[in-house]
């Protein structure tokens, strides 16, 4: 659990300063890449959360 919040912190951080280089410096290709750093981190946490979910429910059947 705590690698997990780790990875998906420092994912979000890659992500966000991404997005402020292609503001500071009006490249696209920082926004590009802050983007798909992004998605792909919600696309993690979205399975990482299914996983719970999914679990849980093994619990209660």
């Amino acid at each position: 659990m705590v690698a997990f919040r780790l990875v998906f912190g420092l994912l979000l951080a890659a992500g966000v300063l991404c997005i402020a280089m292609s503001i500071g410096t009006g490249q696209v290709v920082w926004r590009r890449r802050g983007l798909v750093i992004l998605k792909w981190t919600v696309v993690a946490a979205l399975g990482f959360f299914a996983v719970l979910i999914l679990e849980r429910l093994a619990v209660m059947l």
